[in-house]
């Protein structure tokens, strides 16, 4: 099943956010029995199958259950795998939504995908147009005013259009139960010779549509592909593993709330198999348009009744040169990717490529299948 954490010589505990005893916690582990939701509060995790079987069920009840549960003892003694914290959630990504992100962008779709051209087209798009972007708020008189001189200079693109324009790019990332854990493998195309991570907050919203909660996300990119054409989004998005989620969702309260998201400090580091290191941060007070924006643009014709994950975007785009100069930062296979922010924690991955990552084959059939068997299904109330 996506999301075995056994993959990396890593411990839970590594990965916990600094206050994790203070805050409430929803998570998924992989039991003898199946997957099962978890709540962590005070510190102990309590398996809440019996309560609600899947996590977007569990979402629903709050906050009436946070009192519920069986007791599994100290999060940080837990061992059971870990798998990705969301399941039946719809998972929905922004793209373009930093400045700097917009940049890279249309370096991509000019360079065709093709990584030795872009350090010259990106030194002149940033001499252009670079603080033009970053000075403007999407959707207002002075954005389409920076879009009529750009049209007028022949560098309006498509990227920048959701970048400054009223609508901000929102597009389905992976298929319901086809993310993966902390400690998973992550999935470039074997095809592919120009990606990156894109490690990014990620907004959990129940199915009213309220986001109720956060966790950490890698949203992997497939710059050649998306830079050959944009219709190609989906071949560069959605593939095999190619979307993490974790270690685990925290849920809003008095002491961690929607700003904590709004000016978190994303941090990346990469260490490769030949000792090459990439480090990173995406400040999320850069962001172009409000996490909540994001959020109501997404339901604005839509209805997600199980809920939905959220990529926020983010403001990190390395072009640090890996191999050849001039051909700037791509992924090898057992690269090791670590995603964290004090609050929400760490999310570590491998690379490799989709086809040799595990398979996706627990998908909606298997999972109703195991909670029947487990009698799961039946109304706990009924």
């Amino acid at each position: 099943m996506p999301g075995d954490s056994s993959l990396l010589a890593m411990t839970l505990a590594n990965c916990l956010p600094a206050d994790w005893r203070a805050g409430l916690f929803v998570g998924r582990i992989l039991t003898a029995d199946g997957p099962s939701p978890i709540l962590v509060r005070e510190g102990i995790a309590h398996d809440m199958s019996r309560v609600a079987p899947t996590v977007a069920q569990l979402l629903e009840k709050l906050p009436l259950a946070t009192g519920a549960g069986q007791p599994l003892g100290p999060l940080d003694t837990l061992d059971l795998p870990l798998l990705s914290p969301v399941d039946l959630q719809c998972v929905k990504a922004c793209g373009v939504t930093f400045a700097l992100s917009a940049i890279e962008r249309v370096i991509e779709e000019r360079a065709r995908g093709d990584a030795s051209a872009a350090a010259d087209i990106r030194s002149r798009l940033e001499e252009r147009v670079g603080g033009s972007i970053r000075a403007v708020a999407p959707g207002s008189p002075e954005a389409a005013a920076l879009k009529a001189a750009l049209i007028e200079d022949g560098l309006w693109s498509q990227y920048l259009e959701v970048a400054i324009g009223p609508d901000a790019e929102v597009f389905t990332k992976a298929p319901v139960l086809s993310t993966v854990g902390a400690g998973a493998q992550i999935g470039i195309r074997s095809d592919s010779t120009w990606n990156n991570p894109e490690p990014e907050i990620v907004l959990i919203a129940n199915a009213a549509g309220s986001a109720i909660g956060a966790t950490l996300g890698n949203d992997v990119n497939l710059r050649d592909f998306e830079g050959r054409s944009a219709l190609l989004l989906g071949k560069a998005k959605d593939n095999n593993a190619s979307c993490s989620l974790g270690p685990l969702i925290r849920l809003f309260d008095g002491d961690f709330t929607i700003d904590d998201v709004r000016n978190a400090e994303v941090e990346l580091t990469i260490d490769g198999p030949e000792g090459y290191r990439l480090e990173g941060a995406s400040s999320m007070n850069q962001i172009s348009r409000d996490p909540l924006e994001l959020v109501r643009q997404t339901l604005s014709e839509h209805q997600y009744p199980d809920g939905f994950a959220l990529f926020l975007g983010t403001l990190f785009a390395p072009v640090q040169d890996r191999d050849d100069p001039g051909r700037g930062f791509t992924h090898k296979v057992g690269d090791v990717v670590a995603i964290s922010t004090p609050r929400l924690g760490k999310l570590v991955n491998t690379v490799v490529t989709s086809k040799d990552a595990a398979p996706w084959t627990y998908g909606l059939v298997a999972l109703m299948t195991n909670l029947a068997a487990r009698d799961l299904l039946k109304d706990p109330a009924a």
